[in-house]
């Protein structure tokens, strides 16, 4: 593991301190956060992706809190 003061060393390299301060380090979140977002959309685990998965829960989530009137066939009027 790294020592904290191997951490500190590493964070000090990064250039712009003076400047942008702690938001020096804000690019290299929004990279990992687009790669991250792109390996959900496109990475194929088994034949589903991320989201593949997010939309059939969500339908199974509807379905589940409909009323029980709308899920019963509607009686003909006599």
């Amino acid at each position: 593991m790294f020592s904290r003061a191997q951490v500190k060393r590493a964070l000090q390299r990064v250039p712009g301190k003076q400047r942008f301060g702690v938001y020096r380090f804000l690019p290299f979140f929004f990279v990992l956060g687009g790669a991250m977002e792109w390996i959900m959309i496109n990475v194929r685990v088994g034949r589903e992706t991320f989201y593949d998965v997010y939309r059939r829960k969500a339908s199974e989530r509807q379905y589940q809190t409909r009323p029980e009137d709308v899920l019963e066939p509607e009686q003909p009027i006599k």
